[in-house]
């Protein structure tokens, strides 16, 4: 009789199961109204609701589940309430397109390798196999189980688009005119533009896969006639390639700064907060008295500053000492400060005013629309601009011949870090970014210059290459280090790639990395920001031997440190730490004075010219066309050995 009831209960509750999974799967998905531009092109952004699944959303939009997974690769993992899909738009029939059973796939060979499993091959034996990451696989293959398939069965596998050569341009290409890409340009919309196929565009430039701004691409000249004649006023005229930048000899040893003169007018041009620092008092309201609050003024301290100003406050100091230094060497330096913040009012009526025209060099801003605005002004009449301070891009330095940006940017970095990277051409890569929409174009560029850099060093198929999008530890939990475990080989030595700049991940992965350093030999390389997270154990750095690129390194024993700290302590009172941009304003400030004192005008067009020893960093600059600024390409490798030091590696590392 008990086996009896408790059958009869088990069939009841499986009946009631079934119940509530027919009343999810028959939730009706409304279509969002909401749409975003992407990467140019135009997408819905729905939200998933409870009882949406993958197929059933697919069917609302009448695209297929794999679509929907290529364009959210999170979505192989299974939806979530709440989680944001984007989804192509495209126009809808009442009829939404069906979805091939698995095992009856429609098949798309331009597409796809269709690959019959055989005893012992594993989705990791395929990636291996083809060159591609695991997650590739998977994605390609909605609906399956793709690790419980049986022997026999077909699976679908990418085919790569990375080339083994990188591709070079030459001026005695004498069939192509090359079009020099613009900020929001993809290939797609270059090769609309001049009327060619995608296809055929990415063809001629194989190994430009993400173009970024500066980059040419190569169209076929027969191409542009047809197109010209057809539509001529709707292209732009397209040149020849340009010639490559005129660069003079560098010097061998550092330039002697001595016997100055002359007069030399600089505005600084960076977020004091004159009138935030100047409110003397402020209200305390943290108190109460039977429930009400109590508002007392308060008056601050002498000593106090408004915290958004502090960092430049510290930079103009360091101005101050490069002018007081350069003063004793002969030359009369006068500064300007003005107070420019995130918006463009005061810089305006700057320009307006007409007191920048008579500078000689301006410092700041340090926002990139006001930088751009004051160097499209300031290049009229061949002033130099300085931006002091990392940017997000170097898209300012377009047409701004007279623009200099002191710090490397994330390309710079990447390019550097892509030939360090190939080094170890033959160990196992695990590539980790939080890019859960595969938007993120500094991920994509980063991603193909190591392919770049890699496949010159052996054929592409030897490429060990894996992709682990990062989840924070509130979704995965204590599986978050087992992801990573899974990636790692323990037959050859690792090489893990953190391709984010955002605090959480770098941390949260170098603390899974160290975990498993006893179990896995494991080499790690990130961006240079890796070394100003706050509040991270610096024995992560030390114990997993890190070498990491940096913009600037600080030797305290030299003798011109000495005197900056002390100087910079009698002066006002207190030290400057290793991150303070005082350094950088005493750098830059010293150098580009200097420069002109000594060069004059020649400087400005020639920098390489002038190799003065400076405290913090060296200026590298280059451009990357003749009508660009200068972007300084100057990255230190520094190595955190595990007896817990710090060594500049010397390295070179430019080409």
């Amino acid at each position: 009789m008990k086996i009896i009831f408790w059958t009869k209960a088990l069939l009841i509750l499986f009946i009631f199961l079934a119940k509530i999974d027919t009343a999810q799967s028959q939730v009706v998905v409304e279509r969002s109204n909401e749409k975003a531009i992407i990467s140019g092109n135009q997408y819905y952004v729905h939200r998933v609701k409870k009882g949406e699944t993958a197929y059933s959303i697919s069917k609302a939009y009448g695209i297929t589940v794999e679509v929907l997974i290529k364009e959210n690769p999170p979505a192989v993992y299974g939806l979530n309430e709440g989680q944001v899909l984007r989804i192509p738009v495209k126009p809808f029939t009442e009829k939404a397109v069906s979805e091939p059973l698995p095992g009856k796939r429609q098949k798309d060979e331009t597409k796809y390798i269709y690959h019959t499993l055989k005893p012992g091959e594993t989705v990791f034996y395929l990636s291996k196999s083809y060159g591609i990451s695991e997650n590739e696989i998977i994605q390609s293959n909605p609906g399956i189980e793709i690790n419980k398939l049986p022997v026999g069965a077909e699976i679908a596998v990418p085919r790569r688009d990375f080339m083994i050569e990188k591709e070079k341009f030459s001026d005695q290409e004498q069939n192509y005119v090359f079009h020099k890409v613009v900020q929001g340009e993809t290939l797609a919309s270059i090769a609309e533009k001049y009327g060619l196929g995608l296809r055929e565009l990415r063809r001629e430039n194989r190994s430009l896969r993400f173009p970024a701004v500066g980059d040419l691409v190569r169209i076929p000249k027969s191409a542009i006639t047809v197109t010209q004649e057809a539509e001529k006023d709707t292209i732009e005229p397209v040149a020849e390639i340009p010639e490559e930048p005129v660069v003079r000899e560098r010097p061998v040893g550092y330039t002697a700064i001595n016997n100055l003169s002359g007069t030399l007018n600089v505005a600084v041009l960076l977020p004091f907060y004159f009138k935030e620092n100047s409110i003397r008092a402020t209200i305390d309201s943290s108190k109460s008295l039977k429930g009400r609050k109590i508002y007392k003024t308060i008056n601050r301290e002498e000593g106090w500053i408004y915290p958004p100003s502090l960092d430049f406050i510290e930079m103009f100091e360091g101005i101050l000492l490069a002018a007081d230094t350069l003063r004793s060497l002969g030359l009369n330096i006068n500064l300007y400060p003005y107070d420019i913040k995130s918006d463009t009012v005061e810089l305006s009526k700057l320009i307006r005013s007409r007191k920048l025209e008579e500078m000689d060099l301006i410092i700041g801003p340090v926002y990139s629309y006001n930088l751009t605005k004051i160097a499209s002004y300031a290049k009229k009449f061949d002033i130099p601009v300085v931006s002091p301070v990392p940017l997000l891009n170097n898209s300012s330095l377009a047409d701004n011949r007279t623009l200099f940006m002191s710090f490397s940017s994330l390309a710079i970095a990447q390019k550097t870090l892509a030939k360090s990277i190939s080094e170890n051409y033959d160990h196992n890569f695990v590539f980790i970014h939080s890019d859960t929409s595969g938007t993120d174009r500094d991920v994509k560029s980063f991603r193909s210059a190591i392919f770049s850099e890699l496949s010159d060093k052996i054929p592409y198929e030897d490429i060990r290459f894996k992709e682990l999008i990062f989840y924070n530890r509130s979704k995965f939990g204590i599986d978050s280090i087992n992801r990573l475990s899974h990636a790692l080989s323990d037959q050859v030595d690792n090489t893990v790639i953190i391709a984010s700049e955002e605090a959480p991940v770098i941390s949260e992965t170098l603390m899974d990395i160290h975990g498993l350093s006893k179990r896995y030999k494991v080499n790690v390389f990130g961006y240079p920001f890796m070394r100003s997270i706050e509040n991270l154990d610096p024995k992560y750095f030390f114990d997993l031997d890190i070498m990491l690129y940096t913009p600037y390194w600080i030797d305290y024993s030299k003798k011109d440190i000495k005197q900056f700290n002390a100087d910079f302590r009698q002066k006002f009172l207190t030290e400057p730490n290793e991150t303070s941009y005082a350094w950088q304003g005493y750098d830059l400030t010293y150098y580009f004075l200097s420069g002109i004192a000594i060069h004059g005008k020649e400087f400005i067009a020639h920098p390489e010219i002038h190799n003065p020893d400076l405290l913090q960093t060296e200026f590298d600059f280059r451009r990357a066309w003749p009508e660009d600024g200068f972007e300084n390409q100057k990255l230190f490798l520094i190595h955190f050995t595990k007896d817990y030091d710090v060594k500049l590696v010397d390295k070179p590392i430019q080409e």
